[in-house]
């Protein structure tokens, strides 16, 4: 069976074709720029040749033909119709808490994710976008399979969701803690399982998704019982351009001093915040580490800032759990920089935490494996995540239950 995997943005579109039956990937790529001059699709096709073409791609829909147009073609696609394709299967930010699992596609779907758009307003618009120009360019007699962000952590119990805030925001507004990643978070939680040679039921684990938005998770017998973001991505830990939890009077104090409308606000705390924030370098990691080597105090404080962050929250999460036996570091940051394994496991010395230095600092570029050391009193991992390969995987589920 071969699905395709969709991760639609507001201005661009990820794709992987991926036959469900082996899990081997057969084609993968990327829609960029879609709506603005220079757009362009780049791919890369199971015998692993890159290319690139300038493509005008106005919405989504043409984007998708240029999916379609990749696929197929003659020289470089991976099948030769589209009628090899058997299902679809996209990623959808915001579920609420009406989700707490994968679905098919229908129109109350359609409606819901809708509805859950003041939510996730960067995201769920340009989700329901994929789908439906997924349904032009593939036709209704496709079956496509929403996976939701938010549905892994809908275990979490109320004291965790629930802000001290007048209640009844949370009955008109559905104002609480959804979290987000968490189809990485999955995806982790049960390769670690498998790992580590247990069951779900017997491990307590601490999910470390760390990138340009990052989020770190508490599970227990398999299930969420907590997750750093909030209401939207911005709650947490610093992360690339977005501040993470602050003390709300900061919000108002800096409004009022800078006169700045909910707007501005919002674009000050999610897009000039954080590491390119601190260091007023770049919210890439790489840009803000060669800037610390070069001597950059600010880039050195910003980085000091993250790493106390991660460690404070993987401790209160250990006392949360009653214990850990297990912590994974996962996503571009978590898999290729050895420097913020090193230094937030140094906090966590105290807990029985060692770290296996030397296999850490070439643990990068895809190489995984045990970043702990044996004598370390709880096991550290490197596993590289793939939210596309979970949600080919309950594509195939649900489409071979119809």
């Amino acid at each position: 069976m071969k699905i395709l995997v969709i991760n639609a943005g507001s201005s661009s579109l990820k794709f992987q074709l991926i036959d469900a039956d082996n899990e081997a990937v057969l084609f993968k790529g990327n829609c960029e720029r879609i709506g603005t001059d220079g757009s362009f699709i780049g791919f890369k096709n199971g015998s692993g040749q890159k290319i690139e073409r300038k493509t005008q791609m106005l919405n989504h829909t043409q984007a998708f033909e240029a999916v379609k147009n990749a696929l197929v073609d003659p020289e470089h696609g991976a099948i030769k119709e589209l009628s090899e394709v058997s299902a679809i299967g996209h990623r959808v930010v915001q579920g609420g808490s009406y989700f707490d699992k994968s679905v098919l596609v229908n129109n109350a779907v359609i409606n819901k994710i809708k509805e859950l758009a003041s939510l996730a307003p960067l995201h769920n618009p340009a989700n329901l976008q994929g789908i439906e120009a997924c349904t032009k360019v593939f036709g209704a007699k496709v079956p496509q399979v929403v996976v939701f962000d938010t549905a892994f952590h809908q275990t979490m119990p109320e004291k965790a969701y629930m802000y001290a805030l007048p209640y009844k925001y949370y009955e008109k507004f559905g104002v609480r803690k959804y979290g987000f990643h968490g189809t990485s978070h999955r995806y982790v939680t049960d390769k670690m399982t498998e790992i580590m040679g247990k069951k779900e039921g017997d491990l307590k684990l601490i999910t470390c998704h760390i990138g340009n938005g990052s989020s770190i998770s508490a599970i227990k017998n398999g299930k969420v019982v907590d997750t750093t973001m909030g209401l939207t991505p911005l709650g947490g830990f610093m992360m690339g351009t977005r501040s993470g939890s602050l003390d709300p009077s900061v919000v108002t104090f800096i409004a009022e001093k800078e006169h700045l409308t909910p707007q501005e606000v919002s674009d000050l705390l999610n897009k000039q915040s954080g590491l390119l924030g601190v260091s007023g370098v770049s919210s890439d990691d790489r840009d803000v580490s060669a800037a610390e080597a070069n001597g950059d105090m600010r880039a050195h404080l910003a980085h000091e800032m993250l790493y106390y962050q991660i460690a404070k929250y993987i401790g209160s999460y250990y006392v949360v759990l009653g214990g850990c036996d297990g912590i994974v570091f996962t996503a571009g940051l978590g898999e290729n920089q050895p420097q913020l394994r090193e230094k937030v496991c140094d906090y966590l010395a105290c807990i029985g935490v060692k770290l296996d230095k030397a296999f850490n600092a070439k643990a990068m570029r895809g190489v995984t494996g045990t970043l702990s050391a044996p004598d370390s009193k709880i096991r550290v991992e490197l596993i590289a995540t793939d939210e596309e390969m979970v949600i080919a995987r309950d594509t195939k589920a649900i489409v071979e239950t119809l």
